[in-house]
């Protein structure tokens, strides 16, 4: 499963073995000065249901893509065990936003929010 670091003064989302096959590409990291909003989403699978995905997709299973909607670019990784998640937008970095399924996003965005 995906999972947010803080890793010195970047955001990693370290992504599993079979997420690297599915999302075709490893990790992503960004500059921490590169987050512009964090939002917890009670329902991460939504707002990757619309646009052209890359990547692997079953509706409401499991989302690990690259999806282009509305002139952006986001990375989700979201699963069935962790159906709510984080919307992190992102400015001067190569995806608009990603949006990730946590066990505890509250939690996840304090720890993010705490290090910027």
């Amino acid at each position: 499963m995906a999972e947010l670091k803080v890793v010195g003064d970047a955001l990693l989302l370290k992504l599993s073995h079979p997420e690297e096959f599915e999302a075709v590409h490893r990790d992503l990291r960004v500059p921490l000065a590169a987050v512009r909003s964090i939002e917890v989403l009670d329902d991460a699978h939504e707002p990757v249901d619309h646009g052209l995905k890359e990547g692997e997709r079953i509706p409401g299973v499991s989302e690990v893509a690259t999806v282009r909607t509305d002139g952006k670019k986001i990375f989700a990784a979201v699963h069935r065990d962790t159906p709510r998640g984080l919307r992190i937008i992102l400015d001067g970095a190569s995806y608009d936003e990603w949006i990730v399924g946590c066990a505890d996003p509250d939690a996840v965005k304090s720890q993010i929010e705490h290090r910027q």
